[in-house]
């Protein structure tokens, strides 16, 4: 039994994956109020289409739907067949209060109450 499968039939099923992968995935990354779907991502990067990927590098946000999830230093590694992969640099999470730079007292008062007149 043989292996080999027609070149047009291997681009056709390239493209199947490819689609199935963006019609899949939730997530994106924003550059410059431009947005790119991600199709895969995992510990150390992500990859997103090699037809629409510029040759990105630096500072992008990365979403789940409208929800953001990491603001992220990338640098583009390679290509890979239909997928430009992405190397990350920093990995931020997005925290939805300001980061606090002193110490909070566990008995300090959470509020303060006005008197009842």
């Amino acid at each position: 039994m043989t292996t080999f499968v027609p070149k047009e039939v291997q681009a056709g099923l390239d493209r199947a994956r490819l689609a199935r992968m963006k019609k899949a995935s939730r997530l994106r990354i924003s550059v410059d109020d431009k947005t790119y779907k991600v199709l895969r991502m995992w510990k150390t990067g992500f990859s997103i289409d090699a037809e629409t990927a510029p040759q990105l590098r630096g500072l992008v946000d990365l979403y789940d739907g409208a929800i953001h999830l990491f603001q992220c230093l990338i640098i583009a590694n390679e290509r890979d067949e239909d997928e430009m992969l992405f190397e990350f640099k920093r990995l931020t999470a997005v925290s939805e209060q300001p980061a606090i730079d002193f110490v909070r007292d566990p008995d300090a008062p959470i509020a303060l109450l006005g008197r009842a007149s």
